[in-house]
């Protein structure tokens, strides 16, 4: 090799980083045009509009709040059940039957029959009562649980109905019949517990109407008695029907229909015996008063009775048919309203409110603001998946950008910051509420900005070089 050659070789090694810096720097220079350039908040004045950044404080989230805003509810198919308004008239037992007329006999034909003493256990509610839940006032007076037990009548009580049960406003049907008022209490504090309800208040029974014993023949004054939460006795119930009225009581009887068996208490007896005066009666007994010793009057009696009761129970049966049926039917209308409506919010047909989510978040994407309230900052940030990239995106620079509603304001956009990399003031976030259009925007950190940089101009660092050496 000559002198010549072997120094154009060395000045061409030696020159050869100063092409490579000049490479580097025509790749740079070409990779300027193609960098992202991430989005940003700045306060000041663009063709766009006016921005200004308010620091969410305490103070601050309070004037964010009073932005005018109504969110949008259910239909009213999600608030009514089957039973509301739905109900029939408890049937009574009707006119008693004229008590047979006076007949002559002895003493000879009354034996005394009477029945057996038994204990009724305690009061069970039963279809046509009416109880009154109460709660203590502030004022000394006894009014209905607040807000929540509406009076169904004047006397501001619930008759039970003849499914058993009672309809209270926000809690639904009670079925109360078969039960004690011991344990009415206990399934109604469970109730209303269930429905995140105030469960203090008292129950009483304001009127006995489902347990009766009917009252006929020589009395003052015939009809029906209630049986109440103290037991009804024998003595007591002639003595509120007005007392037996006969001429001889040497002919005269005490009779007893139960449970289709008869039985016979003279009244010499009964007025000389106090335990027969004692006789506890019976939900369903018919007592009747005969001045004679022949049974076919009382049997008469009981016959009339025991055609009148069937009847009413017939009549119950059959009413207690049509209010199942309108309930299945209307059960059945409501649910297919609540589907329709179901289906139509899945397949975005229903205008909702939404709240966008951008920048450095999980997920980008839009939240839709829930029906009947309202939803807070940090609802839409850890909600929904859409919180706070944690590799990229910057807890200190979180923003709620909000568009002026003011004609007069036509593009000023209000930016709410939030420094959330204080973890205490993630409680702010908690109490901001959202409003319809608002951006959730999160702000890329300084070292993801540089990153995302580097990454996008090496590849121009290798291809520019390369494309000026073929050149």
């Amino acid at each position: 090799m000559s002198f010549k050659n072997l120094m154009t070789g060395v000045c061409s090694v030696r020159r050869f980083p100063h092409i490579l810096s000049a490479l580097a720097l025509v790749g740079l220079t070409a990779g300027c045009s193609t960098i992202y350039r991430s989005s940003s908040v700045s306060e000041g004045v663009s063709d766009a509009g006016k921005v200004r950044v308010v620091a969410m404080t305490p103070e601050s989230v309070l004037m964010a709040n009073r932005a005018a805003f109504a969110p949008k509810t259910l239909p009213a198919v999600f608030e009514i059940s089957a039973g509301s308004g739905a109900g029939a008239s408890g049937r009574g037992l009707g006119r008693l039957p004229a008590p047979p007329s006076t007949q002559t006999g002895a003493r000879q034909g009354l034996k005394l029959l009477p029945p057996k003493q038994v204990n009724p256990g305690p009061y069970t509610i039963g279809v046509g009562d009416v109880v009154v839940l109460s709660t203590p006032s502030t004022q000394g007076t006894v009014a209905e649980l607040s807000g929540l037990l509406a009076a169904q009548n004047s006397r501001n009580g619930y008759t039970v109905q003849d499914d058993g049960s009672i309809n209270i406003p926000d809690v639904g049907r009670v079925r109360l019949s078969g039960l004690s008022v011991d344990e009415a209490e206990a399934l109604l504090f469970q109730r209303l517990v269930e429905n995140q309800l105030d469960p203090t208040f008292s129950l009483e029974v304001a009127e006995f109407n489902s347990r009766r014993v009917s009252i006929g023949g020589a009395v003052g004054q015939p009809g029906v008695l209630p049986i109440t939460l103290t037991p009804l006795t024998l003595g007591e119930a002639l003595a509120a029907s007005g007392s037996v009225s006969v001429a001889d009581i040497d002919l005269s009887s005490v009779r007893i229909y139960r449970n289709g068996t008869m039985y016979q208490i003279p009244l010499e007896d009964l007025y000389a015996r106090s335990e027969l005066q004692n006789l506890t009666l019976l939900a369903g007994d018919s007592v009747f008063v005969d001045s004679d010793y022949d049974l076919n009057r009382a049997e008469r009696f009981f016959e009339q009775q025991i055609v009148l009761r069937q009847a009413t129970l017939a009549g119950r049966e059959a009413a207690l048919t049509e209010l199942s049926t309108a309930l299945n039917l209307r059960r059945a209308d409501l649910n297919e309203q609540r589907s329709n409506f179901t289906q139509a919010v899945e397949l975005d047909a229903v205008a909702r409110d939404y709240v966008y989510l951008s920048g450095e978040v999980d997920r980008q994407g839009r939240f839709t603001l829930p029906f009947g309230r309202t939803a807070s900052l940090a609802d839409a940030l850890f909600g929904t998946g859409g919180g706070i990239a944690k590799e990229t995106g910057d807890a200190s620079e979180v923003y709620v950008l909000r568009a002026s509603q003011d004609i007069r304001e036509f593009g000023a956009v209000t930016a709410w910051h939030l420094n959330a990399r204080n973890a205490a003031h993630l409680t702010v976030a908690a109490k901001f509420e959202l409003r319809p259009d608002d951006i959730v925007f999160v702000a890329e950190n300084p070292v993801t900005r540089w990153g995302r940089v580097i990454s996008q101009i090496t590849p121009s660092l290798i291809t520019a070089p390369v494309n000026a050496l073929s050149d």
